[in-house]
């Protein structure tokens, strides 16, 4: 049977949306387009506009960019007519959403800065605001991404630019069919499969089409569940779960006087999940108030920035109470977000009484984050008791259930007891299936040395006081950390965070980590936190994450552990040239606050930590936990949660290095919280079985090209897509066996140099396919995603092919050559450094025979790359007649804003500006060979 063509596909959507209701229309270019969306807007709006008025209509939908006409489509215009009267035109029902008008259209041409035909586009009320791309069954839906992104550059933007109102596009091969907002800062990873409420994919075509875009549902969707994004001026949209969530909770508060609670597996999102069920609810008759909560801890730094970036200035994150009280009385405030701490107060204290007397009837909406953690006393007790028309939802990733319960001084009670009944279920087996989280890869590292080696165990039980404190033990595992780490985050390009199990053990580690790395046996940036309130340590926590709080003003201080902190406070100031104490609360909290910023930008190697930072802390560079403490249950899925962020190719999972036996407990966790068949859904395969699907994926590679000259051999493009993809799926396999301890090329069945060889090949194909995208030029691997970054290695940078070049001047001479054509080899196997190989060429050529030994390499390499440097500016002005100061301050801007220069910006660094026609093309010219000597000189040069 032959596979469907992508044309059948086309007319088949088409041809299913036109039985569901759409009206189908011939578009076949923009003046089309734009008769048709006079029709549609007098039929939307029933009138009739004369061509003046639709001209202003036209010149009010022509402004900004794709957020701005996102704004400019939920608001209503106020049309000046010809007769002099005002009309207020809709351009779409939000309130009624089913009270639009829906047009299907396929094979709308529009002329950018190149044709694009587009494959299938809905219209509601004539604007283009869903776009489907279709690939033939069994191709990449990353081809049909990449190809609406392609778009987006070239066309959607062309004449009046009405592409740019799509608010959602659909991607499909047939089998598979995802959606995704219209942002264009986004990835492949933040495209979407659809659902059942209970999880239930739902990816072929016809039936997406069905569900999905239904008329209905569709405009509820853009009208109710995108989100847009003041911070980043982008849009956003819910996910399936996210939106069933949000529905679940609609429905209690319209329909009943019972509270609920959300089970989202931690890292799903729940806080866009809340913010959009609170903004709906505030526009709901019969809700007076909507609050949100969440403990002081967790406001400042992390809910507020994403509460802000989707309603600017929704958030009040001062310790101010009065203020709160002041929200609560504002009849214009429906929305409030605050601090337990906050809430306590201003219905406990006398002296808010009588401001919040009279809420005490009114139809009030509580939304807990975290419940679990902060709902477990007073806070709950009091509301209840003080407010009499309330509804409570809360939202957590790991419930309590009987089997996790813990007691305090209100009895031992659930999240049901507490909440009522589970609303929605989203769990991690969910959320690793939809690639919305990642596995776990746990090891077993044993805590003690036999015959001078640290030996990795499955279930050993060694866990007295006097064995897991002992110095040799904690000396054995900061060495193993040491000599791992790198492995573990692929060179540092991910972080770390090691968890133990009292202030007392991470003072003895803190105090190894700072004498090794004075003693030059590392160069990791270590930064640590925890309170230093008496009897800090967490022997009392049954999931053995115990409360932490870095209030610690009125409590009795452990001054031991407060002198350890300011001083391990005073080795962050000089790290980092801050200025930051124990000896106030507020400076300790913004401490607190800048520690977290740092360990999300990956300024922070390890952070070192007892309790703080293990529940609700999100960091996605975040890849390793190192455990040496005890954990079960929700303490344990919380913890272990910090690594497992979507964050590109590179990362494939959440590291887990345990030096405590925590096997049993990890089953444990896992059994609770998704089932207890779950664990291979969850935790990564052994690293035997990586190796047997390297070598599965190596044989698949050579049986396209058996060897690596046999790849310049390859006849076809369909015949170089199929080694892309299959060096690709190799690629990822090695990107996970890397991680692993003991990894080793004997253990597979090709050696380093070999991968590294197909590798470069890989990249040769790579530039073919980036000269055909410059040139325009059609083919069936423009669209490919080459995951460049699995191909990057950090190791290999200018500092360690200098090292490199030092050892071959000092070897022998018949071993030279060989050594040369190896470190040549390498730069040719790697993205970043294949810019430099012509470069480090001519300086084996023309300076290494007059040196005299490898330590001279590196002072006279700086010499050359500076003369290289200055002669590639000059040759670069002289070459295009630029202006030399303008092309430095151009650079300048672009590496400090990391944004591309515009045209304009590019043509005034030019002596001679070229005419109106030519103005595209030379500049496009001048900034790539920009963008080259970036790549070459500034990207990795040496230090």
């Amino acid at each position: 049977m032959s596979t469907q063509s992508e044309q059948t596909l086309e007319n088949n959507l088409v041809t299913q949306l036109a039985g569901q209701g759409y009206e189908r229309v011939i578009i076949e270019n923009e003046s089309d387009l734009l008769a048709n969306l006079k029709r549609q807007l007098e039929k939307h709006n029933k009138t009739k506009f004369s061509e003046g008025e639709f001209a202003k209509i036209l010149n009010h939908l022509n402004k900004g960019n794709v957020y701005e006409r996102a704004q400019i489509l939920r608001d209503k215009y106020n049309l000046a007519r010809d007769d002099g009267s005002t009309l207020y035109i809709n351009f779409i029902d939000q309130v009624e959403w089913c009270q639009n008008q829906y047009q299907v259209t396929n094979q709308v041409t529009i002329e950018g800065e190149y044709q694009n035909r587009y494959d299938v586009t809905i219209l509601i009320n004539g604007l283009p605001l869903v776009q489907v791309e279709l690939k033939r069954r069994g191709l990449e839906l990353k081809e049909a991404f990449n190809q609406t992104n392609r778009y987006q550059r070239h066309s959607y933007g062309s004449g009046v630019g009405l592409f740019q109102y799509i608010q959602l596009f659909v991607i499909s091969n047939g089998v598979n069919t995802k959606y995704y907002a219209n942002n264009r800062k986004q990835s492949f990873k933040q495209t979407f499969f659809w659902s059942d409420k209970d999880n239930n994919l739902i990816t072929p075509l016809e039936q997406f089409s069905r569900v999905f875009l239904e008329k209905c549902h569709l405009s509820k969707m853009i009208t109710k569940y995108i989100v847009l994004n003041q911070t980043y001026k982008i849009l956003m949209v819910l996910r399936p779960y996210q939106y069933y969530a949000v529905e679940a909770i609609i429905d209690k508060v319209k329909n009943s006087v019972h509270n609920g609670y959300i089970w989202h597996t931690t890292g799903s999102g729940k806080t866009l999940t809340s913010f959009k069920a609170s903004q709906i609810l505030t526009n709901l008759p019969n809700v007076d108030k909507v609050v949100f909560c969440v403990d002081r801890k967790d406001l400042d730094y992390q809910t507020a920035k994403e509460f802000n970036s989707f309603s600017e200035g929704s958030v009040d994150s001062t310790d101010n109470t009065h203020k709160l009280v002041k929200q609560f009385g504002d009849t214009d405030t429906k929305l409030i977000v605050t601090t337990i701490q906050k809430l306590n107060t201003a219905i406990m204290k006398d002296r808010y009484k009588s401001a919040m007397e009279p809420l005490k009837d009114k139809h009030i909406i509580f939304i807990f984050d975290e419940c679990h953690r902060s709902q477990f006393g007073e806070t709950h007790k009091r509301i209840t008791e003080y407010f009499n028309h309330y509804q409570m939802f809360g939202f957590t990733g790991t419930p309590i259930f009987a089997e996790n319960v813990t007691g305090n001084l209100f009895g031992k009670r659930t999240t049901k007891d507490l909440f009522g009944e589970c609303l929605h279920k989203y769990v991690i087996t969910d959320a690793i299936r939809d690639e919305n989280v990642l596995k776990f890869s746990v090891e077993y590292i044993s805590t003690f040395k036999q015959h001078n080696v640290i030996q990795d165990i499955e279930v050993q039980a060694i866990d007295t006081k006097e064995v897991m404190e002992a110095p040799e033990r904690l000396e054995a595992v900061v060495d193993y950390i040491i000599a791992n780490h790198d492995r573990k985050t692929h060179a540092k390009e991910f972080t770390g965070m090691f968890c133990v199990s009292s202030v007392e053990m991470l003072t003895a580690y803190y105090d190894i980590f700072q004498r090794k790395k004075e003693a030059g046996e590392h160069n990791l940036r270590i930064g640590t936190i925890f309170s230093y309130a008496a009897n800090e340590n967490d022997k009392d926590a049954d999931d053995g994450i115990a409360e932490e709080t870095t209030d610690v003003s009125g409590k009795q201080i452990n001054l031991h552990s407060r002198d350890k902190l300011e001083s391990y406070i005073g080795d962050y100031n000089a790290m980092f040239g801050t200025k930051y104490t124990t000896k106030d609360s507020q400076s300790f909290y913004n401490y607190y606050n800048e520690l977290a910023k740092r360990v999300r930008e990956k300024q922070v190697d390890i952070l070192l930590v007892v309790n703080m930072f293990l529940t609700g802390f999100d960091s996605p560079p975040l890849n390793t936990l190192y455990v040496d403490k005890n954990l079960k249950y929700h303490g344990l899925i919380q913890a272990f949660s910090r690594t497992n962020r979507i964050m590109g190719d590179k990362k494939s999972q959440g590291n887990i290095v345990c030096f405590r036996n925590l096997k049993q407990a990890t089953d444990d966790a896992i059994g609770l919280f998704s089932d207890k068949n779950a664990k291979d859904t969850i935790i990564m395969e052994p690293y035997e079985s990586y190796v047997k699907q390297f070598n599965e994926a190596l044989a698949n590679l050579k049986a396209i090209a058996p060897d690596v000259d046999s790849v310049n051999q390859l006849q076809t493009e369909e015949d170089e897509f199929l080694f892309i993809k299959a060096y690709r799926d190799l690629m990822r396999i090695y990107n996970v066996l890397v991680t692993f301890t003991n990894f080793d090329f004997n253990d597979v069945a090709m050696d380093e140099q070999e991968y590294a060889d197909y590798g470069s090949k890989y990249l040769d194909l790579y530039d073919k396919v980036k000269s055909n995208r410059q040139t325009e030029k059609v083919s069936i691997l423009n669209d490919v995603d080459f995951e460049l970054e699995l191909i990057h290695r950090d190791e290999i940078n200018v500092t360690y092919i200098l090292k490199l070049l030092g050892q071959m001047k000092d070897a022998p001479e018949p071993e030279q050559e060989t050594r040369k054509k190896n470190i040549l080899d390498m730069l040719s196997g790697d993205v970043q450094m294949r810019s430099k190989k012509e470069l480090i060429e001519k300086f084996i050529q023309e300076n290494m025979p007059l040196l005299q030994s490898g330590s001279d390499v590196e002072e006279r390499f700086k010499e050359f790359w500076k003369e290289q440097d200055k002669a590639e500016i000059e040759r670069l002005c002289s070459e295009e007649d630029l202006d030399s100061d303008k092309v430095k301050k151009l650079i300048s801007s672009y590496l400090f804003t990391e944004k591309l220069p515009y045209r304009d910006d590019v043509v005034e660094t030019m002596n001679t500006k070229p005419t109106i026609l030519k103005r595209k093309t030379v500049s496009q010219r001048v900034l790539d060979k920009v963008l080259d000597y970036i790549k070459t000189f500034i990207d990795g040069a040496p230090e």
